[in-house]
């Protein structure tokens, strides 16, 4: 196929980071391609649909500061379910804010958001390798064989790249939430002399609101006040507005009935081959790793209004 579209910039992947590049080079009057798997997809939250927390937080003020949109749609209505002030005992260094994040909302609104976008173009497709001329990439080849040139090419594609999906014992050739994963670009950047490595996330599960016993949770309300991630923000949630999250504990019942099915576990079975997150360990990690704790937090948070 010839090569007919050339750009300033190709961004591939939509997801937080994807969305915000895209958005801070076509606001800088750069020429800017987003490519996407599905354009559906762009800003999905596939584990735990939240935005800020500890450190993350206070990372999404600075993104604000200096012009970035997800603070912007994570405060707009629709997007958000609950907000609160975290770390409120201790100095105002290490305070900040954490959403729970509509599912469906948040990523309704970033995809709004971004289609309004001067010289920002959104398109589906896979990126497959990366086009490159002494030691410098000029552009990317696509699955279907389309070439697409630029002066720069930014890499925002997740956990796409040679996906793989554990449950158990059973492993799917799969990305994140059912999307696909994505086969060439991780040789492509081998070719070109990168070292890959791999690594592993885990997603908790999902709950049937109408399977809850809420009668003994502890209930976490959102916070009161004028709360927001973004500096623009005009209008704020009312605490009475929020859905509450809760949160219950594991038990010594619990701990026995994990240890008993260790080995049917991805992690314990032998099946992971890459290294988790070092502060975000599973409920197994937590039974076998902290075997003196009698008990863990377990949080119940809400995905959406809309289920």
């Amino acid at each position: 196929m010839n090569n007919t579209m050339n750009y300033d910039v190709i961004v591939v992947g939509g997801g937080h980071a994807g969305s915000e590049a895209s958005y801070a080079c076509a606001t800088m009057g750069m020429k800017t391609l987003l490519l996407c798997l599905n354009e559906k997809m762009i800003s999905n939250m596939p584990c735990n649909p939240h935005i800020g927390g500890s450190a993350k937080g206070i990372v999404v003020r600075e993104i604000d500061a200096l012009g970035g949109i997800m603070g912007k749609v994570a405060d707009m209505k629709g997007s958000l379910i609950q907000i609160k002030e975290l770390n409120t005992s201790k100095g105002p260094g290490v305070r900040c804010l954490r959403a729970q994040e509509d599912k469906i909302g948040y990523p309704r609104n970033m995809q709004a958001y971004l289609k309004t976008v001067k010289n920002l173009t959104i398109q589906e497709g896979e990126c497959k390798s990366i086009l490159a001329e002494n030691h410098k990439a000029y552009g990317i080849e696509l699955e279907d064989g389309t070439k697409i040139t630029a002066k720069a090419i930014i890499l925002a594609t997740g956990t796409h790249m040679e996906a793989r999906i554990l449950r158990g014992h059973k492993i799917q050739d799969q990305g994140p939430d059912g999307e696909k994963a994505s086969h060439g670009l991780s040789k492509s950047l081998q070719d070109l002399g990168l070292k890959m490595l791999r690594l592993k996330t885990g997603t908790p599960p999902r709950l049937d609101p109408k399977s809850i016993d809420y009668q003994d949770l502890q209930v976490e309300l959102g916070g009161s006040g004028n709360l927001a991630f973004s500096y623009d923000t005009k209008e704020f949630m009312r605490q009475e507005d929020m859905l509450p999250c809760h949160l219950t504990y594991t038990n010594e019942k619990t701990h026995e009935i994990i240890r008993a099915h260790l080995q049917e576990s991805a992690m314990y079975g032998g099946v992971v081959e890459g290294g988790g997150p070092r502060y975000c360990p599973s409920i197994e990690d937590k039974v076998v790793r902290f075997a003196s704790k009698e008990r863990h937090q377990l949080f119940l948070e809400p995905e959406s209004v809309f289920f």
